[in-house]
């Protein structure tokens, strides 16, 4: 069966509408967005007017802060630091990847945790880490929705990654183990990385390596997640060869239109939370 993201992040994304209306009523504010983009990245540059087309259809308030290659890390400082003391601001989001000359974790972690929409913040990465509530990175959270809403329950499963990023391999391991699988990550050093994906319940794929899995990678019946995205010949693909896998697989995420447009709806949902949070406090 093919887990479809697409229609699932249209759904969550009604729900989010709905409930943005209901809240601008109730703080006579909308919520409000910031990306900051740097330099001319074509892939950023088309992940960021997809997240303003979101945010605006939802509802919501959206500001792009573009800025060249060549701003320097206090400059990004300066600009996080108002964002942070802004209180018509809900969520700040740093576009990745940028430039090298900037410490990147320095950055993200000057972000306020409360605003943090991306979840990259050390104080909900640790939170997340511990099991408690925290704003978790959109796309393994996008993930986890899909898997809910097929009924696919990770609990007692063998739950295998590729990947060991910290956008997607370690925070879906942390959300893996919430949910009682049993987790195993692999990466480019695994050794005989096909004895431990075969025995995977449910393998998520997150490699950035176009069609590196086949199906001799993958367990009969196994839920199938693939979070890559690449393009071939001016074509979208994902890290699953989905046509040698999707016969043997008992559920996959097909690319284009699996968990990609979960990461957006979930975006929104995480702004959406920010601004709950923060107008709920500034109301009391």
């Amino acid at each position: 069966m093919i887990l479809d993201g697409k229609q699932l992040s249209l759904k969550i994304r009604k729900q989010v509408k709905e409930k943005t209306l209901k809240l601008i009523e109730q703080y006579n504010k909308k919520p409000h967005l910031v990306v900051i983009l740097i330099g001319e990245n074509p892939a950023s540059q088309s992940y960021v007017r997809s997240k303003e087309r979101a945010c605006i259809k939802a509802g919501f308030e959206s500001t792009i802060i573009k800025k060249d290659v060549d701003i320097t890390e206090s400059e990004l400082i300066d600009i996080i630091e108002n964002l942070n003391n802004d209180d018509n601001v809900h969520g700040i989001l740093l576009q990745l990847p940028i430039p090298k000359h900037i410490d990147e974790d320095k950055v993200l972690n000057l972000i306020n945790p409360s605003k943090d929409v991306d979840g990259f913040h050390n104080i909900n990465i640790a939170k997340l880490n511990k099991g408690q509530e925290a704003l978790v990175p959109c796309t393994p959270l996008g993930i986890t929705k899909i898997l809910e809403e097929y009924s696919i329950d990770p609990t007692g499963k063998h739950c295998v990654i590729i990947g060991r990023s910290q956008i997607v391999g370690k925070p879906m391991a942390a959300l893996m183990l919430k949910r009682n699988s049993t987790v195993t990550i692999c990466h480019s050093k695994t050794r005989d990385i096909r004895d431990i994906t075969k025995q995977a319940d449910i393998l998520i794929v997150a490699i950035g390596r176009a069609h590196m899995v086949d199906e001799t990678f993958v367990k009969p019946g196994a839920v199938v997640i693939d979070v890559g995205i690449n393009r071939v010949d001016g074509v979208l693909v994902g890290d699953v060869d989905f046509d040698k896998v999707k016969d043997i697989a008992e559920y996959i995420t097909p690319v284009p239109g699996g968990v990609g447009p979960m990461t957006i709806a979930c975006l929104l949902e995480n702004t959406l939370t920010c601004y709950e949070a923060i107008e709920g406090k500034n109301n009391d």
